[in-house]
């Protein structure tokens, strides 16, 4: 039953187009980054690390993923945020510190709402 599972979910994310995909990615990051918050509040650091670098890790596969010729300056911006989102996710990991984190929440909130409306 497992086996079929993750075959669903592997076809169910091939499947979607980009936009949701990249929906679905912002969303995760913003989840893991949630999570984090919470490891921090418990005192579990070694599980807001994880869960920070989950989040970095997503942040970094959108950045890559940026066409800047066919992008122009909508890339420009966008690659300048998530590299100033990883700085301060680096800095929220190194203090511990939850309203950083939030910070970054917010901004993928932003551009996650922007993703959804095109994906409608």
């Amino acid at each position: 039953m497992q086996d079929i599972l993750e075959q669903y979910r592997a076809t169910a994310i091939t499947t979607q187009s980009k936009t949701k995909l990249v929906v679905m990615l912002y969303d995760g990051a913003i989840r893991f980054l949630n999570m984090a918050i919470r490891e921090i509040e418990g005192k579990d650091f070694l599980a807001k690390n994880n869960h920070i670098k989950r989040a970095q890790d997503i942040i970094w596969e959108l950045n890559n993923v940026l066409n800047m010729e066919v992008g122009g300056q909508i890339a420009q911006n966008l690659r300048s945020l998530y590299v100033y989102m990883n700085r301060r996710l680096i800095e929220a990991n190194i203090k511990s510190d939850p309203k950083i984190i939030q910070e970054v929440i917010s901004l993928l909130e932003i551009l996650n709402q922007g993703w959804k409306a095109i994906a409608e």
